[in-house]
């Protein structure tokens, strides 16, 4: 990561400059939707957390929310597990390390939250994600196609 940037760990006065990000992330949701998910995390600091890549002048460019999962993760042998739930850098500084750092101070948090593993998701055809998550030392652990069939209409 170029000198000048920094990782932190995102606080509710980050609020407007994460919920830009998901936003960029997470175009379909509705705007307050972010908002709300943030208080969530925030509101449950021993399961979750979330890092924020500023740059030299303070803005932030990139994310990782990370959580514990003590469900079944898929491909990974124990429990809890750290889980990246979102991670995001904006285009023009991706490929500067950027998100490399993010994923080490989730990775960190993982590790002080007494997980041995870190597991993520992305989807089948977002093969930049599968790149970038290999170049962080993430491994592809199987394939899962989801199905389901509407049984009636809720309008």
């Amino acid at each position: 990561m170029k000198a000048g940037w920094r990782v932190r760990r995102a606080e509710a006065a980050d609020l407007a400059a994460w919920s830009l990000l998901r936003e960029a992330l997470w175009p379909q949701e509705d705007a307050s939707r972010h908002a709300d998910d943030i208080g969530q995390m925030l509101s449950r600091p021993h399961n979750a957390a979330a890092f924020l890549a500023v740059d030299a002048d303070g803005v932030a460019r990139g994310f990782a929310e990370a959580s514990l999962r003590g469900d079944y993760v898929n491909g990974t042998d124990g429990s809890p597990v750290g889980f990246l739930e979102g991670w995001y850098v904006q285009p023009e500084f991706q490929r500067q390390g950027v998100g490399r750092a993010l994923i080490e101070a989730v990775e960190r948090w993982t590790v002080q939250s007494g997980c041995s593993e870190l597991a993520s998701d992305a989807l089948l055809d977002n093969l930049d994600s599968h790149r970038a998550h290999e170049a962080c030392g993430l491994r592809e652990t199987e394939r899962v196609v989801y199905f389901r069939k509407r049984l009636r209409d809720d309008g």
